[in-house]
């Protein structure tokens, strides 16, 4: 996990588990959200934060499912910005589980945002604040 610097970690619910005794799929969609909502937190910082008129949508996302999670499980989200282009940002992020010391991805994929101006309803360039604040967090 050496490339990712942002961590943050999972809170699992009873309600989270499925009849199968395991996280529902549908979940690890919440827990990347959240990861990616507190990356934005601590990179963007909430002086830069991204505002009503201003903001960032998710485009797409993708999840390989590795390995069943358990409730009593100890499972982190990594994050990373792995592009910044002109209007979108690719973040990459891994859910893993935590075991004895080792770590061990449960699931990974990436998820792209794109920069849009709810007001005129369009897309627009990253404003270059929260770009040069990706850009020190990442490459620092």
């Amino acid at each position: 996990m050496h490339p990712f610097k942002h961590k943050v970690p999972i809170q699992l619910r009873f309600k989270d588990i499925d009849k199968m005794g395991h996280v529902n799929n549908a979940n690890y969609l919440t827990y990347i959200e959240l990861a990616r909502v507190k990356y934005f937190e601590d990179v963007v910082g909430t002086d830069k934060k991204w505002s009503q008129q201003v903001g960032i949508i998710l485009a797409r996302i993708e999840i390989d499912y590795k390995a069943p999670v358990f409730l009593h499980d100890t499972i982190f989200v990594y994050t990373r910005c792995s592009r910044l282009g002109s209007k979108s940002l690719t973040l990459d992020w891994a859910v893993v589980r935590e075991k004895s010391g080792k770590e061990e991805v449960v699931a990974q994929g990436i998820a792209v945002l794109v920069c849009y101006d709810y007001a005129n309803e369009k897309t627009i360039a990253i404003p270059e604040e929260q770009r040069r604040a990706i850009e020190q967090f990442e490459n620092s």
